[in-house]
């Protein structure tokens, strides 16, 4: 079984970057695909962005591509996202999850089961 912790948040000025982490316990996390989603305060979560078990394949929301970098090291069980020219519609709380499945990097949320406490993300104007 996975547990994730999400670490990285915090307030930062718009055009300003942070580096989220992710850090999952137990022996399974290099065999399923991660992702991260966030939600705003009365909005839906909403997909990130999300990376295939070796970090080859990448897939991101319209609303982050050319800002947002997700990526993973297998051998310290912890998925990344890098974001860079932040907005102030980028602040949400953000969330690591891991998939069901081992090879579609999933947009649908329903096809991950194991989430993490969140991490807030402010972006001041």
């Amino acid at each position: 079984q996975v547990h994730l912790v999400e670490s990285g948040g915090g307030l930062v000025q718009a055009g300003g970057s942070l580096r989220l982490s992710c850090a999952a316990s137990g022996r399974t996390f290099s065999r399923y695909v991660m992702g991260w989603f966030r939600q705003a305060p009365g909005k839906e979560r909403d997909f990130v962005a999300a990376i295939s078990l070796l970090g080859i394949s990448t897939s991101y929301a319209d609303s982050v591509k050319g800002r947002f970098t997700i990526s993973r090291d297998n051998a310290k069980n912890t998925v990344y996202l890098q974001m860079n020219s932040l907005k102030p519609e980028d602040t949400a709380t953000y969330y690591c999850a891991k998939s069901t499945d081992y090879y579609t990097q999933a947009h649908d949320m329903r096809k991950y089961d194991t989430w993490g406490q969140g991490t807030q993300v402010t972006v001041s104007s």
